[in-house]
């Protein structure tokens, strides 16, 4: 169970790779600058205490001694990243054990990924883009959390990636996922102000050959209704009376907080590193989270509270600021067998009444949902790739595929038994409101996708553009059989 309202933004799947395997953290602990002339495969002379600064390609000399090490492997330098072989080895295994074929990516496309990533992270610090260290920090340690549920202990995850401590480890994920976020924040920038005008979409649409014209799949609306069993007070009273307990033991008798979060939290996402979470005000915490979290002294425990997910309580560990450490405790009342023989006998009489006429679909959802999300409209489902109410058949959840493909319009699904985000079982009936059949692009039909596609070519000249400015603008080093490459950006700055 996340605590976040909403999912973190997905990372492209490259730096999404380098992010877990933490694959470019170590060029950054020793090097911000690269004279370029010694920057091919030789021993550098490089003080992990030397001073580098952004426009001077010079290192301060210390007073003690140089430590000598062995820089090996540099595929190139942006600007201020530093990009190894390495990486790009770890990147393409990645892939392939995930399925990729090994045809169907290139190494030179995957260092042209990187090349991108790094480009827009240096730009980013150049027009003063910040990212806040409480976002970076909190995903910081749901990769920690994620890493450990993989693989059993915090231990056997600085094994596997052969990492001396959590603070080093932790300090590495953190370089990386503020590189990536510099990133992501750098491309919304360059398209943020893009638009499109109708008469644009027009001539996009009519430049497309009659025989190239996309072929838009199968499309269906959904509406849904949900019924929870009811959780019974008396379910609730224990939740609270055993985090009473808990709260009590830490602050009368001494005892560990974070122990206790390992053993009894039933929150996954910070389970394993004793309920651990970084976060400032703008942090996309539950609200009432927030504010009893916010509330807190240094090493005050709260009161048990609630919010969507269940009840907690929350000692904060350090105050920076804006920027605060917590721990929590999350623990979900369960239903009782009579509550979900309740709301299943519910869910079957509201099937009943709509198959007979007495009640259409959309009314039953604003009248019986306990989905807060879809019941003032009627139950109907908002795609959340696309934003709208459309669905194409091939592409939806393999689950929902198999309750709605064989579903005709306006047709109600049998009662299909669900979970919630806690692991309680509900149950849900689900109608096909529209369908649209597979057919070639039609202007006035489908003028929403036609305008999409339009928008997204417009923005992808505009990166395409700003990208080719940018690399005659910045230091760039590319090295090896990297300089062979075809790339789609002129990397090597040639003449054209």
């Amino acid at each position: 169970m996340q605590l976040r309202i909403n999912n973190l933004k997905s990372t492209i799947k490259i730096t999404l790779l380098c992010t877990l395997l933490a694959c470019s953290g170590n060029t950054q602990l020793f090097a911000q600058e690269i004279i370029e002339n010694e920057i091919k495969d030789s021993i550098m002379v490089i003080d992990t205490t030397s001073v580098v600064s952004d426009s001077i390609k010079t290192v301060v000399v210390p007073e003690k001694p140089f430590e000598r090490m062995k820089v090996d492997g540099v595929a190139a330098v942006i600007g201020e990243h530093v990009i190894l072989d390495s990486d790009i080895d770890i990147a393409y295994k990645q892939l392939v054990s995930e399925g990729v074929s090994a045809n169907d990516v290139s190494r030179c496309e995957l260092a042209g990924s990187l090349f991108e990533n790094k480009l827009y992270a240096h730009h980013a610090v150049q027009d003063s883009i910040e990212v806040r260290d409480a976002e970076v920090n909190s995903m910081v340690d749901q990769q920690l959390s994620y890493m450990t549920n993989e693989l059993g202990t915090i231990e056997k995850v600085l094994k596997f990636y052969k990492k001396k401590s959590v603070d080093d480890f932790k300090k590495e994920l953190f370089e990386i996922n503020k590189s990536n976020r510099l990133s992501e924040q750098m491309r919304t920038k360059i398209i943020s102000d893009i638009e499109i005008t109708p008469e644009e979409i027009r001539e996009f649409f009519d430049d497309i050959p009659e025989n190239e014209r996309p072929l838009f799949g199968t499309e269906i609306e959904l509406a849904q209704i949900t019924i929870e069993p009811e959780i019974p007070e008396k379910e609730q009273q224990k939740v609270i009376d055993r985090l009473n307990q808990f709260r009590e033991d830490i602050v009368e008798n001494g005892s560990s907080f974070a122990t206790k979060a390992v053993l009894y939290s039933q929150d996954p996402g910070s389970k394993s590193t004793g309920g651990k979470y970084t976060l400032d005000r703008q942090t996309n915490f539950a609200k009432e989270f927030k504010d009893v979290a916010f509330s807190l002294q240094e090493n005050e425990v709260s009161e048990p509270f609630k919010t969507d997910f269940g009840w907690h309580i929350v000692k904060v560990d350090k105050i920076r600021g804006e920027e605060i450490d917590v721990r929590h405790i999350l623990l979900v009342p369960d239903v009782t067998g009579e509550s979900v023989s309740k709301a299943k006998k519910l869910i079957d009489s509201i099937r009943t009444s709509i198959i007979s006429g007495s009640i259409k679909f959309t009314e039953a959802a604003r009248k019986f949902s306990d989905e807060k999300e879809t019941r003032e409209d009627g139950g109907q489902l908002i795609n959340p790739a696309t934003g709208d109410t459309h669905f194409e058949l091939t592409k939806i959840d393999p689950i929902l595929y198999d309750q709605v493909s064989k579903l005709k319009t306006n047709e109600v699904s049998l009662v299909i038994p669900d979970q919630d985000r806690q692991g309680r079982k509900k149950y849900k009936l689900i109608t096909v409101l529209k369908r649209y059949d597979e057919h070639i692009a039609d202007y006035s039909k489908d003028y929403l996708k036609i305008q999409e596609l339009a928008l997204r070519k417009k923005q992808i000249e505009a990166i395409r553009k700003w990208q080719n400015e940018k690399i005659m603008d910045t230091y760039i080093k590319i090295n090896g059989d990297y300089r062979d490459c075809n790339y789609s950006g002129n990397w090597l700055k040639k003449e054209k």
